[in-house]
């Protein structure tokens, strides 16, 4: 059965650069145990046979959580894993392929919004919840079209019934105010990754969401 709703509300993007050294592995339970309800792993500039390895290592410490691992673009990586799931772009394999492979079509399926004209097409239909990127710009990620910013959510959250998972520059002094424009969960990279104690920035995220 596909899923009908994305029921998490705080969910880290990870990559072992964005631990800034610190072992990858550790800042993800660190992450869980703080509070974070979905774990996605973004290794976009490893090989696809390092992406794996991290992937396997990664899932041991989600499946034992029962957290979702969910993988960026690698659909490879995706199937090999049996991850709970795969989040890609407007340059990704587009989520009604993804829908048809036998491996991926019962998983969940994000994918991000960069223009409006995206909630009206096929991908969005057969998406499980849409990632809007960014809600305010980040260095972590460099190659967007649009910053939405709090009226941008406000906007979708208005076009659309689909959930929804904002990212970009997200952190305690802003979070409420995602939540209140319209996110149904906020993903966060720097603010857990690069915290120096994840537990606890993830813990304050997550009373922040609740509040």
């Amino acid at each position: 059965m596909i899923l009908n709703s994305f029921p998490y509300k705080l969910y880290l993007v990870i990559s072992e650069a964005d631990c800034m050294g610190r072992n990858f592995l550790q800042v993800a339970e660190q992450a869980i145990l703080g509070g974070v309800d979905v774990i996605q792993l973004r290794e976009k500039n490893s090989s696809t046979e390092s992406f794996l390895q991290k992937a396997q290592k990664l899932i041991e410490i989600t499946d034992k959580h029962s957290i979702p691992l969910i993988i960026n673009d690698n659909v490879e990586v995706a199937e090999h894993v049996n991850a709970a799931g795969i989040h890609v772009g407007n340059t990704d394999a587009p989520p009604d392929f993804l829908r048809q492979r036998p491996l991926l079509h019962q998983k969940i399926i994000g994918y991000s919004i960069e223009y409006l004209s995206q909630l009206d097409n096929e991908q969005t239909l057969v998406s499980d919840y849409l990632g809007i990127s960014p809600v305010f710009r980040t260095d972590t990620k460099t190659d967007t079209i649009t910053e939405w910013g709090l009226e941008g959510i406000k906007t979708i959250r208005q076009l659309t019934e689909k959930p929804l998972v904002a990212i970009g520059h997200i952190h305690n002094g802003n979070a409420r105010e995602v939540i209140d424009a319209g996110a149904d969960c906020l993903a966060v990279v720097s603010a857990i990754c690069s915290a120096q104690d994840p537990q606890k920035a993830a813990y304050q995220l997550k009373n922040e969401i609740l509040k």
